[in-house]
């Protein structure tokens, strides 16, 4: 009798252990074998600024993790942050404008991390016609800007932080057609520093034509671009499975950036972009390794608190938003796990 009753203990002290130990493990698990499945909605079309949640998600960092993770590419039809609100993502992609203004119009919203440490969306121009070395030089330019967008909100910080008036410029509406910049029509186009710009840098350089890059970076100008955000509800009632998503995406981004594992990397991305020579791939991705890890050697993922801040403050000069929102108060890093 003593016996089975020793038994009987011993299976009852195994099934409490083992219990424990899936309340423990949190909400990653939901039963044996089986992933939690998510739905992650990226700001822009498959290509080199998305190469480290492509390889969290193709190199198993999230299966890693417990995660089955759905990356969803955005574009200017897809917005990640109205999907959070929604429902319809768990983790979504936006720049800080957007968060900003989301948060301006009462969303509910946390960023966790902050991909670009360094605003890709830049100015190409050809130097063979001068370098734009100081903000005044930009008087008499044709500038392309896209109304309505970001790209239109820096350029006018830009023309008001060197004194230019408007007038004292042209502005050129842009589309995706690059014609008006081969056809010399417009001097500065609006592209990302590593993507487009590597490809257009590359075309107009066999023509024999030099080109550089205005960074509004190297004027003060701090406009947080890509950033990891979350609905306000999941980062409280799901703590631990925001931390592992963190933890998972953030270790895919340093190892798809680790020269370690460049044939890895580029072999995603030709995947995702067929048509593109690999010699421009290879140019796009030491790019976004410039734009990507901090130079200050803080951890992958780091929130620029500063930028954001500034960021804000520019959406409140230009009238985008009406009062200040705070937004620091949404910031919430899990880079420095």
């Amino acid at each position: 009798m003593q016996s089975r009753l020793a038994r009987l203990n011993s299976r009852m002290l195994k099934i409490a252990t083992f219990s424990l130990a899936i309340l423990m493990a949190g909400s990653t698990v939901v039963s044996a074998g089986r992933a939690v499945k998510l739905n992650y909605r990226l700001k822009w079309i498959y290509n080199a600024s998305v190469i480290g949640d492509l390889y969290a998600a193709r190199k198993g960092f999230f299966k890693n993790a417990g995660f089955n993770v759905e990356v969803k590419a955005g574009g200017p039809e897809r917005d990640a942050l109205r999907e959070l609100e929604l429902g319809y993502a768990d983790f979504g992609v936006a720049s800080a404008d957007q968060v900003i203004r989301a948060v301006s119009k009462g969303a509910s919203l946390v960023v966790v991390a902050q991909l670009f440490q360094v605003n890709p969306l830049q100015w190409i121009y050809r130097s063979s016609r001068g370098l734009i070395s100081k903000l005044d030089d930009l008087k008499g330019k044709t500038i392309g800007i896209t109304f309505g967008k970001n790209d239109e909100t820096i350029m006018r910080t830009l023309l008001a932080k060197g004194h230019i008036r408007s007038d004292q410029v042209s502005f050129y509406s842009v589309r995706l057609d690059y014609t008006p910049f081969y056809k010399n029509l417009v001097d500065l186009w609006p592209v990302y520093a590593n993507t487009q710009a590597v490809m257009l840098q590359d075309k107009l350089a066999k023509a024999g034509e030099n080109t550089a890059l205005l960074d509004p970076g190297d004027f003060g100008i701090k406009f947080v671009a890509n950033s990891v955000v979350v609905s306000q509800k999941t980062f409280d009632r799901k703590a631990g499975l925001v931390k592992s998503f963190v933890i998972a995406l953030l270790d895919g981004w340093k190892a798809s950036l680790d020269v370690a594992n460049q044939k890895a990397s580029l072999e995603i991305l030709k995947q995702v972009e067929q048509d593109t020579p690999v010699g421009i791939l290879s140019a796009q991705l030491e790019k976004t390794r410039q734009l990507v890890i901090p130079s200050n050697g803080k951890p992958l993922g780091t929130i620029d608190f500063d930028g954001w801040r500034q960021t804000e403050q520019i959406m409140l000069q230009q009238g985008q938003i009406r009062v200040p929102v705070n937004i620091t108060k949404y910031l919430k890093p899990l880079a420095d796990h």
